[in-house]
């Protein structure tokens, strides 16, 4: 494949299970390296950049287990300092200072001295986003930012995301959640690229019904955001 994020951006990676989408993310921050091709990052080679090096240019958010440790939302999101730190140093008053600027930012300031682990899934998803802002990173990478959200949640997620106006790159399941918060789409399916483009281009009945099996229809919704209604194939039938 052949792909360019551009500065400022957010492109969407769509596809069924197994396409490749968490596959092309880990590529993009270095956690896999192609057996063929390069990634490069502001024309620099990615294999040639150490994991620190990446760490304060890349963000990263992905799905996590449920931490054991007895960790706050404030020492949670520290932790996202750890690039600019020496071995051996502890973190600083600004890295406070930071720490505390991106709760506030995502909205979850009130959350600093709350136990991770108490937190539902969309402050948790807010506190990890904060964690990712206090790398000063250029570019925020999401796999599946809203799993297990709710569909309050998964805008309010989003639009955090949205609302950053940093170049990102976003793994979504939900197509019309996509279609609202993405610039451009990226379209997988077994490991190929099907499509990318703008979002009405990317979400085309045909091709969608073509990758995922699913009958669709494009619409537009009131504030012109293309949106998908899906219909049940003519073949399902119900079983008794």
């Amino acid at each position: 494949m052949d792909l360019q994020v551009r500065r400022g951006e957010i492109l969407g990676l769509i596809g069924p299970n197994g396409s490749g989408k968490t596959t092309l993310l880990r590529i993009l921050f270095g956690a896999l390296r192609p057996l063929e091709g390069t990634v490069t990052f502001d024309g620099r080679p990615l294999a040639r950049l150490s994991s620190r090096q990446i760490a304060q240019r890349i963000a990263v958010v992905v799905q996590e287990p449920q931490s054991e440790l007895m960790l706050s939302a404030a020492d949670m999101v520290i932790l996202g300092r750890t690039p600019h730190q020496g071995m051996f140093s502890r973190h600083s008053p600004r890295d406070d200072e930071l720490a505390a600027a991106a709760l506030d930012k995502v909205g979850a300031l009130d959350l600093a001295h709350r136990d991770i682990s108490e937190l539902s899934g969309g402050e948790r998803q807010r506190v990890l986003i904060a964690r990712a802002l206090v790398q000063e990173a250029d570019c925020l990478l999401l796999d599946e930012p809203t799993n297990h959200l709710d569909i309050g949640y998964q805008h309010q997620v989003l639009d955090l995301v949205r609302g950053l106006e940093m170049t990102a790159v976003v793994v979504l399941h939900d197509l019309n959640l996509a279609a609202r918060y993405c610039d451009r789409l990226m379209l997988l399916d077994r490991g190929r690229v099907c499509a990318i483009g703008d979002v009405a281009q990317v979400l085309r009945s045909e091709m969608i019904e073509q990758v995922y099996g699913v009958a669709t229809e494009q619409a537009t919704a009131h504030d012109e955001v293309p949106q998908l209604l899906f219909h049940r194939s003519p073949g399902l039938v119900d079983e008794a």
